[in-house]
């Protein structure tokens, strides 16, 4: 692996301006790519700086932006160089482009690619049609360029300068959610000036880009995080504690100060922050992958819909807060039945297993053997919201679905917590490290695995039980092996073992794809494209615990020459 790591480092050595081609040839291929399946005509359509730029514009420059950022490393030495490469790399991906527009004036294109349309050459050539072709390697060298020269500013331009178009583009995408409750509020006239109905204004996206930009420099300049790090331990705490307190209360009021919608979308985000927490026992301290996770959702939802629903196939009529603990306990004895043959075997072959019987619960819900008791394919209506309120009440919709599963992942959160530094927690951890060694200790392999797999098993059935009250029915078809990966995703992303991570990692995967649902027709792609690249350039998480991070991070420090062996610098 040395000598062929070795090896293309010569030949980039010897041929840099071969690689700053091959760069801007990729570029091209994704910049076209992103034009034929849909992408940049779809959000094109979307606003992010009302009347000027949409965000299929902002898709293409952040092609050309990438491109000049990789030829810009790949260039000769020197600053005028690596401009140049950038520039070089953008006109190559810009000229792909141009060709595309140039090709689809001769030949219909759009018989083979249906994306390929006349409206998507007007937005390609500014509405010039062929006589304005060379746009788009025009603007690929401009902007490229650009990426480039900001690529080799000290740190102390570069940093402000991204977190400044990285502030334009974040409010940009939300300026609609963030206008909405601004509007009925004192602050009616400042969301008027800043947000469009969609995206933010010419005027609104200066203001935040000079002030993200002033916001990151006075940081710098005041070194917040190094005064912090210098402080004693009680002082630390002491600043901490209104942080907690003042992130406590926005947390309460969110949802009220929000529409309906987004209401609806943090109730979900909750909810899957609470399963994330069950997984984060069974995946992220006992290192049990767990592909049939929705099994035990499906249990804890049929539950409450049996317990508590008036209709048809409601047995009992028991209120919410009655049917909800049971759902708990049904799912953990569901858990302790399936994992007593399965948890003997390990790693790949328990994945296998534990999706199996994920599937057997979907069809066995939606069959007819269990029709008469489950309903099929049409489920169990008509389930009953956890309070009873008038429509006008504050609690009336999601509101209170995202209180209830609020409390339960706080409840569900402390108990991780304090199972994570227990005898139980470390025998955990042992075994997610290896099992050899863990049983070799004393470990009972099986029992303490199934107690982790119970526990998640109960918390999933807690989740499945909530999300059924939040819906009003349970539906075969709600039991998907998606609901299994994304909870998988929130761990991996987040952190394994990390309990801030879960919150991150379901805010990142659940939350911001729920809020573009408009964009619903890519939302895998983007999905997909954001677990490759944490993958690629974070594998421990977004928030990993300190154990997983020191994991991934000592052996290279390690390997190093002249890098310390005490691992004191992965923290």
């Amino acid at each position: 692996m040395t000598d062929a790591r070795s090896a293309v480092m010569v030949a980039t050595t010897r041929h840099p301006w071969g690689g700053v081609v091959r760069v801007g040839l990729l570029g091209g291929v994704v910049a076209v790519y992103l034009c034929l399946v849909g992408i940049v005509p779809t959000f094109a359509e979307r606003p992010l700086i009302s009347g000027a730029i949409s965000l299929g514009h902002t898709a293409l420059a952040m092609a050309a932006v990438f491109s000049g950022y990789l030829a810009a490393r790949r260039a000769p030495a020197g600053n005028v160089q690596a401009v140049a490469a950038g520039a070089l790399a953008g006109a190559i991906a810009g000229s792909a482009l141009a060709l595309l527009v140039v090709v689809g004036e001769v030949v219909d294109v759009r018989a083979v690619m249906l994306q390929a349309s006349p409206a998507l050459y007007d937005l390609l050539t500014l509405g010039m049609g062929l006589a304005g072709f060379w746009i788009p390697a025009v603007a690929g060298a401009v902007l490229a360029g650009a990426a480039a020269a900001v690529s080799i500013l000290p740190s102390s331009y570069r940093l402000p300068l991204s977190w400044g178009l990285v502030a334009v583009v974040v409010l940009g995408l939300f300026a609609g959610l963030l206008r909405t409750p601004m509007l009925t509020g004192a602050l009616s006239g400042v969301a008027r000036f800043l947000f469009a109905s969609d995206g933010l204004t010419p005027v609104g996206a200066v203001i935040t880009f000079v002030v993200a930009i002033g916001t990151n420099v006075l940081q710098r300049r005041v070194l917040v995080r190094q005064r912090i790090a210098e402080m004693p331990a009680t002082r630390r705490r002491a600043l901490l504690a209104p942080a907690i307190v003042a992130g406590l209360l926005i947390v309460l009021v969110l949802p009220l100060s929000l529409g309906g919608f987004f209401a609806q979308v943090i109730a979900l985000v909750a909810l899957y922050v609470l399963m994330g927490f069950g997984l984060n026992i069974t995946l992220g301290l006992a290192g049990l992958l767990d592909l049939g996770f929705v099994a035990f959702f499906a249990v804890g939802a049929y539950t409450v819909g049996l317990l508590t629903s008036p209709g048809e196939f409601g047995i009992a009529q028991w209120p919410f807060w009655a049917a909800i603990p049971f759902a708990a306990l049904i799912a953990m004895a569901f858990g302790a039945f399936l994992g007593l043959p399965i948890l003997g075997i390990r790693g790949d072959y328990l994945a296998i297993a534990t999706l199996g019987f994920g599937e057997i619960i979907r069809i066995l819900a939606g069959s007819d053997l269990l029709k008469q008791w489950l309903g099929g394919p049409r489920g169990i209506l008509n389930i009953p919201k956890p309070i009873d309120v008038p429509p006008d009440h504050f609690l009336a919709g999601p509101h209170q679905i995202y209180y209830i599963a609020l409390a339960c992942a706080a409840l569900v959160a402390f108990v991780a917590w304090r199972l994570r530094d227990s005898r139980l927690g470390r025998a955990w951890i042992a075994i997610r490290e290896d099992e050899d060694v863990a049983q070799a200790l004393g470990i009972d392999l099986v029992q303490t695995k199934l107690l982790a797999y119970m526990l998640g098993a109960a918390f999933a059935g807690l989740g499945g039980g909530i999300f059924s009250a939040l819906v009003g029915s349970i539906v075969s078809s709600s039991i998907q092996l998606f609901v299994s990966i994304n909870v998988v995703a929130i761990i991996i992303v987040g952190g394994m073992g990390s309990i801030p991570g879960v919150v991150v990692g379901a805010a990142f995967l659940i939350g911001v794809p729920e809020l573009f649902r408009e964009l619903s027709s890519y939302r895998f792609l983007f999905y997909g494209i954001a677990l490759i690249a944490m993958m690629r350039y974070r594998p421990e998480g977004l928030l990993p615990s300190r154990i997983v991070r020191r994991e991934l991070h000592v052996p290279d420090e390690v390997a190093a020459p002249g890098a310390p062996v005490n691992g004191s610098a992965a923290g």
